[in-house]
């Protein structure tokens, strides 16, 4: 059931013509906004606040995202069961499906690719039949209302463990939709399960992934060494969608980022996820990255957790292109004090530096 229904072209065929951009980081961005509870992290937001996430997805596409991600990640059994929503299961994630092709349909002229979504799901264990059995059901389950609702393609994303992403991957297989497929890296430096970013990487390509690559957990600076090396081992597209925030080798993931800035005490001295705003990366560093993902080969992009439509802009502009959003990008020539237009006042512009 491979179709294309939001778009004239495919998954494939925008990777042959060029980068795709891809705009993740809903849970952060809606938790932000008030309408996702951190912890949890449970898509609630799709049943009760529908016009909220609309509104994400379509300021993600003015931005110049290709992909609208329906918003089933953590919308997964295990998940609903944490919170008493089993019930709401099935719902949530037709609802999310009809929600992204309802926003792509707003962009005739370009239609963005309507993508599912399976996820970690945190039970998976590789040396338990039952655990592995269970997972599998839940991808099932995700992976065939996604298929039925007609998307393009199938994201797995933020995998830890190389075997759970393998069967994420089986089971898209079998529903006959395109798939990416992007792993999260620990600190450690390898997948949970002790594979390398690059084996995992190879051996899903192997397994018909269209996509395979990185998501979450790693910043721009320390998701680049392990793209190389995945781009020097596979021949399908290579995915990159770090968070944008200052991991560094010291610090590689945003879980233990540290803020030694702070004027007000942390919970668990921790920053993640809930103070992590003086650590994100600004857009020009954004954009830097965007552009030493493409000349390491890179061919689908994006950012995940903390992801915002200026960010994503900043990597649409640094590809050469012109969104809707960049209708409104920024101009500091006209700017009051900082500004070179000659109508502004001279003496403000020759004060600028006492401000």
């Amino acid at each position: 059931m491979t179709t294309t229904t939001s778009g004239a072209r495919g998954l494939r065929e925008r990777l042959a013509s060029g980068p795709v951009l891809c705009a993740e980081g809903y849970l952060f961005e809606l938790e932000r906004r008030g309408y996702l509870q951190a912890g949890t992290f449970v898509p609630e937001v799709v049943l009760d606040h529908p016009a909220a996430l609309a509104q994400v997805h379509r300021e993600f596409v003015r931005a110049g995202s290709d992909v609208i991600e329906a918003f089933t990640y953590y919308g997964h059994r295990e998940k609903l069961r944490l919170i008493g929503k089993e019930d709401q299961l099935e719902p949530l994630n037709r609802d999310a499906v009809a929600l992204a092709h309802a926003v792509a349909a707003e962009f005739p002229d370009d239609p963005p690719l309507v993508a599912g979504n399976l996820a970690n799901t945190n039970i998976y264990r590789p040396d338990d039949p039952a655990a592995v059995a269970e997972a599998r059901a839940m991808f099932e389950e995700q992976a065939r209302w996604a298929a039925e609702g007609d998307v393009d393609l199938i994201i797995g994303e933020t995998f830890y463990l190389a075997g759970e992403a393998r069967l994420a991957l089986e089971v898209i297989s079998e529903v006959g939709v395109p798939a990416v497929i992007t792993l999260a890296v620990p600190a450690v430096g390898t997948l949970l399960d002790g594979v390398s970013a690059e084996d995992a990487c190879a051996a899903l390509e192997q397994d018909g992934a269209d996509v395979v690559g990185l998501n979450c957990f790693r910043g721009p600076a320390t998701t680049l060494p392990l793209l190389r090396r995945i781009v020097e081992r596979v021949s399908v597209p290579v995915a990159a969608l770090p968070v944008p925030y200052r991991t560094s080798e010291q610090h590689p993931t945003f879980f233990d980022l540290p803020d030694p800035d702070t004027t007000a005490p942390l919970p668990d001295d921790r920053a993640f996820p809930l103070a992590l705003e003086p650590l994100l990366c600004n857009r020009f560093e954004v954009a830097a990255f965007t552009r030493d993902a493409i000349d390491l080969g890179v061919g689908y992009l994006g950012l995940c957790c903390g992801a915002a439509p200026h960010l994503i802009r900043a990597m649409a502009e640094e590809l050469g292109r012109t969104p809707p959003a960049s209708n409104y990008s920024p101009d500091m020539s006209r700017h009051f004090a900082f500004g070179s237009d000659p109508s502004l006042s001279a003496d403000i512009r020759d004060r600028s530096a006492d401000l």
